[in-house]
């Protein structure tokens, strides 16, 4: 993890999708360590396939989620993203079949704004920070930036 007064950059290693990593400990250490008293706290995945919600942390609503993503837009389904012989913006050499992921990622956010009040963030009794890892084919370490800003 990188860190300025107000910003921090960590790093989320994932390993499959849909994957839901709560991240709220590493947010609320950040807050602590900003110093900011009144503001809000950004958290922000510099990702098109990876996202930032503020969910319940329970097993099996996480399950229920998972599947519903997968209903939503599945994997194996054909999305013109995905058809290299057409397909001719934004390749690179490692490229993989992930349209579903970017189609999942419209319902999603990539990022969450969430107030400080007196040095906490004064989350809901079962609120947690997830980021979610979306991309079936390749999922690797993830950035996220977390941005304190006083009011």
């Amino acid at each position: 993890m990188t860190t300025s007064a107000l910003t921090a950059r960590i790093v989320v290693e994932t390993t499959c999708a849909p994957e839901f990593i709560d991240i709220t400990e590493r947010v609320l250490e950040h807050v602590r360590s900003s110093g900011v008293k009144d503001g809000l706290v950004s958290v922000y995945s510099r990702h098109t396939t990876a996202a930032i919600k503020i969910n319940e942390h329970e097993p099996l609503l996480l399950q229920d989620m998972s599947d519903f993503l997968r209903r939503l837009a599945p994997p194996g389904a054909y999305y013109r993203h995905n058809d290299f012989d057409i397909r001719t913006v934004n390749m690179t050499e490692d490229e993989c079949p992930n349209g579903h992921s970017h189609c999942q990622h419209l319902l999603m956010s990539t990022s969450e704004t969430l107030p400080i009040i007196d040095g906490e963030v004064p989350l809901g009794s079962w609120q947690r920070i997830f980021l979610i890892e979306l991309d079936t084919y390749r999922p690797r370490p993830r950035e996220i930036l977390i941005t304190c800003i006083s009011a």
